[in-house]
């Protein structure tokens, strides 16, 4: 569950990770998973909370649709904050899933097929990728996605943007805010991003990219 009823009102909550906050050690400190979770993350979404009073919510309604229809659906004196919280609570969610103590070293069948043909290999999607998030100029997330007609392609976007909101399907997602790895990797988000490889969780991500693809 992503939200919770409390006193009649639907009030999005912090989802609970499928692992320990020591488990990705050494390559994401316990620290830094502590801080990121039961912070940073609840934080955006105490202020989503916060944003959403007053408004009526469509029953059922998921942080992914809210996010989808943001240019359609939010009034312009709550957008920036939901823009901002809401976007922050879809992205964080989407990352601490695409993250496991048992990962696998990289994705399998058509998805890890596409890539190799894409990007002449896997280790070139992994430099491409990389060269994408280091580009990232201050805060921001890197993605694979995936379009309408099953094209994949690495993007990066800012603060917390997420594409889904330009109906694009995240299939992989790398947060690039200094809160993410600052305590283990001081400035090298290079070495962060290199670490990080090792607790991608590429079944999650093969499983979306089945679920997605037409």
């Amino acid at each position: 569950m992503i939200y919770s009823e409390a006193e009649g009102k639907k009030m999005f909550k912090l989802p609970e990770l499928e692992y320990s906050y020591d488990a990705l050690e050494p390559f994401i400190d316990r620290e830094t998973m502590e801080l990121h979770h039961s912070k940073h993350h609840a934080g955006y979404i105490a202020k989503l909370n916060k944003a959403l009073e007053g408004f009526e919510l469509d029953k059922g309604a998921s942080i992914e649709k809210i996010i989808i229809n943001l240019k359609k659906d939010i009034p312009i004196d709550i957008y920036w904050d939901i823009r901002n919280n809401g976007g922050g609570h879809l992205n964080h969610s989407l990352f601490f899933k695409m993250m496991s103590p048992k990962a696998s070293r990289e994705p399998k069948g058509h998805l890890l097929d596409l890539i190799k043909k894409v990007f002449g290999g896997f280790e070139g999607f992994k430099e491409r990728f990389k060269s994408s998030a280091l580009s990232r100029f201050g805060s921001g997330w890197a993605w694979l996605l995936l379009d309408e007609q099953n094209k994949i392609f690495i993007k990066s976007t800012p603060n917390q943007d997420c594409p889904v909101s330009d109906d694009k399907k995240v299939l992989l997602c790398l947060d690039l805010w200094e809160h993410a790895y600052y305590l283990n990797y001081r400035n090298r988000r290079g070495e962060y991003i290199d670490k990080w490889w090792n607790v991608v969780n590429w079944d999650y991500v093969t499983d979306r990219f089945e679920e997605f693809k037409n």
